[in-house]
């Protein structure tokens, strides 16, 4: 029995239902009603491919296409029944193509399907055919090669086809094969073997095939050939024809040796025949070459039914003998008894069986008038019916081989056997005979399915095989304490596991609490087996005797995959707490640590590294993880015991991360640290933070200036550096910054955040107050937009230079000692004085305030001089420039006066350039350019073109001079003023042309003909 205990066929069955239900009988014979009337009776009968052959009395052929009934066609013989005898037999090939028809006097006849019009067959005339062999390659046009069984003992091949022309025999070839002492040849069967089976001889040939593969296949054929009391089996290669050249078949009947399976005491007077059973339901409609059908064959003889199975594969010369032997007897009597014999009563019989056919499951057989029909694999009687009416004889059994319909023909009926679901039991009897494999083929609801796998899982038990039975009792509704406790109780950890992971994969996901227990049992049963095969390594190091340590080993890593794949697939169904208490109590490190990751539970296992100091672990799982807060949560520890490859973890996350939520940890590492500020990796996470990932965080930027301030060295340059980078907006929050920067005396730092700031006097008295002059000028020189502020500055600087300079301490390096010195300060002076220059706003007298009463001229005489000379010679530029003045003065009073004598000339007939009527006939306005305007004309257009206020008051004055509001001396300033405003520049030339520049040429109402060229 080869069972795959992996196998889906198997269907769990919460509620099994009741497989002894009564159902439909499997048989039933029915009646056909033919729409016509029957001249005759009938005398022969065959059904293929769903057409009935039917003959009459009479001679007459009526050929029934099942799918269209309708259309019968009815064939005579070329000769009256007188001359050539009634019709006998008829064959009918699988495919209702060819037909034989054989009379009682030996004539015998061949019709095509596409023929109306039976041919003799000449050379077969006076050979009573008792049974035929057609070609399996089924083909239409011609029968090809073909078996024929004769009366007297002989075997034939022929070879026919339809012959259009008159002097051409429709049997191309017949030739005589074999000879049987025995009698008639009561049946005759040929298939073909698959092109695998053969001989040692025939597989080791070292010739080349140059046949085709469809060739190949009808190279192997098996004959089977029956008579009243022996059954013969051939089978080897057979001969290659040439289009009906040539026979076959004489290769094989004469260089084969038969299987014989012989009978004794045969009784002549009992009917023989050979029958097969038909195609199976689920078989290809067009089949490869490559595939044989898997059918079976029954004999039947004065003894019963001999039947078994058409095997395929083996080796030619025993295959014979492989088929006779598995095939087994049906008595007739057993058949004949009928049901009485079935359910085990007396019955003494002498009928004789009449005729057999096959279905795919039972024995249908004529018995007088009764149809039985016996279950092949059991014997058993499945039915047993009077069908013919009394002295009525049946005129055949026959089989449509591919439809799968049984038919029966007497002289003046037609019945057809339907099967109804004949297979339902089968899966039963194969349970029965314990062919499990076949049993769960034919199962077909959950509940067969489910008694085929408890049957199954029982006999594995029987025989020792449990981890078998676990795989297929966990797909069974068998009771799981029962199933449970049979492997505890027979010592079987491992079919215990299989069974509860084949049990875990049938409940569905709503089952939650059955999942988790079986879940949680399975873990337990792998720790315990981990650890048995660790004690058994363990031991193997001492005994001698102990297993092979290496297998063991390997079983130990196979069983821990099995867990983890385990974990993997039924991580939902595990219960966290229960898992950890289950595993810690096994003391299993690595499988705890792989639960863990595998649910998920990175705190955990961080959590477990942690504890026990292995940094460099918890660190590769911290890289893998996405959640945020896993970084938060154990950033501190780690900072403080791996702090470099923490901030490259951290740099990796990039901006997944808020450096905000990270600062305690920075600061608690900040803290503690002792080295020097470059390997700091608090500050350079931060750095990174800001620089690469640009965060305005304040708290971030706040936190990085308070680690630069606070650390011990002396150096300021990466604070300044910093502070100079985040230029005029900076982040951080600058008085927070400054508290800091005083607070750790830096005072460079503190004097660039007071500049950021806008407090220069600040920042100067800052950097002076710590002798840092250098510093103090270039703050000085920052606010260049604001000269006054600048200089104060530099007064400021000047006057500390100035001061430590009279004392004789000077400037080092931009810096001014606080101490005095004893030298005395000659030349010192000079030295502030060029240091103070490189401020352009500073003038000497500006710092002789500062000088110390007692210091000598001398000391800057070069320096009074050069500015009493700049003095004078700016007295001089000023006098020339007043001189000149006077000058442009006086030109214009001659100017002015020339003025008053200017006059114009107009002309009698000159024109108003604004409306083109005479320009004298009312006031009006000339322009040194020579345009002239009326004076109403001017004002409307520079009305239209000046600005608001200007408007107004021109319009002010035209009403109060008009309406006499003012008089006199007001009225003339008035008057006065109005020509001011609008007669102060032509309109044609001035400012007020060049405002109308975006004005068309042509205007709204113009006529465009006049701009025609």
């Amino acid at each position: 029995m080869a069972l795959d205990a992996s196998s889906s066929g198997f269907a769990a069955a919460d509620a099994v239902a009741d497989l002894t239900d009564p159902a439909l009988p499997i048989f039933d014979v029915q009646g056909v009603q033919l729409a016509f009337a029957v001249a005759a009776d009938f005398v022969a009968g065959q059904a293929a491919n769903n057409v009935l052959v039917i003959a009459l009395s009479n001679n007459l052929i009526l050929r029934i296409d099942l799918n269209k009934p309708e259309d019968i066609d009815d064939i005579e013989l070329p000769k009256k029944p007188n001359e050539v005898g009634v019709i006998r037999r008829m064959f009918l090939d699988p495919t209702a193509s060819h037909l034989l028809i054989c009379t009682s006097l030996g004539e015998n006849y061949y019709l095509h399907s596409q023929s109306r019009q039976p041919r003799p067959l000449a050379r077969l005339r006076g050979v009573t055919i008792e049974s035929v062999a057609w070609s399996p390659a089924l083909p239409t046009s011609s029968t090809r090669e073909i078996l024929l069984g004769a009366a007297d003992g002989n075997i034939y091949e022929a070879f026919i086809e339809t012959a259009n022309e008159f002097y051409r025999k429709e049997d191309k070839y017949v030739k005589l094969l074999h000879k049987l002492p025995d009698g008639p040849v009561t049946g005759l069967w040929v298939d073909c073997l698959p092109a695998g089976s053969g001989s040692a001889g025939a597989a080791a040939g070292g010739g080349k095939s140059h046949q085709q593969p469809h060739q190949q296949q009808y190279d192997t054929r098996r004959v089977v050939v029956a008579t009243q009391t022996r059954l013969l089996h051939f089978a080897g290669k057979v001969g290659r024809g040439h289009d009906g050249g040539a026979s076959i078949y004489s290769r094989l009947f004469e260089g084969e040796q038969p299987a014989v399976h012989a009978l004794s005491r045969a009784s002549a007077a009992a009917a023989s025949m050979l029958v097969v059973s038909p195609d199976p339901e689920d078989a290809p409609r067009f089949p490869r070459d490559d595939t044989v059908p898997e059918r079976a064959f029954a004999w039947l003889s004065s003894h019963g039914v001999f039947h078994g199975k058409l095997l395929v594969d083996g080796s030619l010369t025993e295959l014979g003998s492989k088929v006779f032997s598995e095939a087994r007897m049906l008595p007739r009597a057993q058949l004949a008894g009928g049901e009485g014999v079935a359910a085990g009563r007396t019955h003494v019989t002498t009928e004789y069986i009449d005729q057999i056919a096959l279905t795919q499951w039972h024995v249908i057989s004529l018995v007088g008038p009764r149809v039985v029909v016996a279950n092949r694999l059991t014997g058993t009687i499945v039915y047993d019916q009077t069908i013919l009416s009394p002295g009525q004889k049946p005129v055949g059994l026959c089989v449509d081989l591919q439809k799968n319909t049984f038919w029966l023909f007497t002289p003046t009926e037609i019945f057809e056997i339907v099967p109804r679901d004949e297979d339902r039991d089968i899966w039963r009897i194969m349970l029965q005979m314990q062919q499990f494999d076949a049993a769960l083929q034919y199962a077909r609801t959950p509940a067969q399915r489910d008694a085929v796998a408890i049957a199954t899982g029982d006999h594995l038990v029987t025989k020792g095989q449990h981890e078998e039975a676990a795989a297929v009792y966990g797909k069974s509704s068998k009771p799981f304490e029962e199933v449970a406790l049979t492997f505890i109780d027979n010592d079987q950890p491992d079919a215990l596991r299989k069974y509860l992971l084949t049990k875990l994969g049938t409940y569905k996901k709503t089952s939650v609490m059955q999942r988790v227990m079986i879940a949680t049992w399975l873990v337990e049963v792998f720790m315990a087996k981990l650890n048995s095969l660790d004690d058994t390594i363990a031991t193997g190091a001492e005994l001698s005797d102990a297993p092979d340590p290496d297998r063991t080993r390997e079983q130990l890593e196979a069983v821990r995959t099995e867990f983890q794949d385990f974990v993997t697939r039924h991580r939902a169904d595990l219960d966290h707490k229960t898992v950890y208490d289950v595993i810690s109590s096994h003391g299993r490190e690595e499988e705890l640590l792989f639960f863990a990751n595998a649910v998920g539970d990175y705190n955990y296992v961080l959590s477990y590294w942690v504890q026990r100091e292995r940094w460099s672990d918890a660190l590769k799982v911290l890289q893998r993880q996405t959640d945020p807060d896993v970084f938060y949560r154990y950033s501190s520890v780690l900072m403080t015991h791996a702090p470099t490859e923490l901030v490259d973890v951290l740099m990796r996350q990039g901006a997944r991360l808020d450096p905000r939520s990270l600062i305690p940890a920075m600061l608690e590492y900040d803290r503690n640290y002792k080295g020097p500020l470059a390997q700091n990796q608090a500050v350079r996470y931060l750095q990174y933070v800001v620089n690469q990932l640009g965060s305005a965080d304040a708290a971030v930027h706040n936190t990085l200036v308070s680690m630069y301030a606070s650390h011990p060295s002396r150096d300021e340059s990466a604070l300044l550096a910093y502070l100079e980078a985040q230029g005029d907006e900076p982040r951080y929050d600058q008085d927070f910054a400054l508290r800091l920067c005083i607070q750790h005396r830096r005072v460079l730092s503190c004097a660039r955040i007071y500049t950021g700031m806008g407090q220069y006097l600040q920042a100067v008295d800052l950097a002076l107050a710590h002798g840092e002059v250098e510093l103090a000028s270039i703050i000085a020189d920052r606010p260049m937009s604001n000269p006054a502020l600048r200089k104060k500055l530099w007064l400021a600087v000047a006057r500390r230079v100035i001061s430590h300079q009279s004392a004789g301490d000077g400037v080092v390096n931009g810096k001014v000692p606080n101490g005095s010195a004893a030298a005395s300060s000659t030349g010192g002076i000079k030295t502030a004085i060029d240091f103070l220059k490189r401020c352009d706003l500073l003038k000497i007298e500006d710092l002789i305030p500062f000088f110390p009463d007692f210091v000598v001229i001398d000391d800057f005489k070069d320096d009074i001089c050069a500015a009493l000379e700049d003095y004078s010679r700016s007295i001089d530029t000023l006098r020339r420039e007043m001189d000149e003045a006077s000058r442009t003065a006086a030109n214009i009073k001659v100017d002015v006066a020339a003025l008053d004598r200017r006059y114009a000339i107009v002309e009698p007939g000159e024109k108003c350039a604004d409306c083109g009527l005479p320009l004298l006939s009312r006031q009006f306005f000339v322009f040194p350019c020579q345009h002239s305007f009326h004076s109403d004309c001017l004002g409307r257009r520079v009305l239209e073109q000046c600005g608001a206020a200007k408007a107004r008051r021109i319009k002010e004055c035209q009403v109060n001079i008009s309406k006499g509001l003012v008089s006199g001396e007001r009225r003339e300033k008035m008057v006065a003023e109005l020509d001011g405003l609008v007669a102060s520049a032509c309109i044609l030339c001035s400012d007020y042309a060049i405002r109308r520049i975006n004005e068309p040429f042509i205007k709204p109402g113009e006529d465009l003909e006049e701009w025609a060229l």
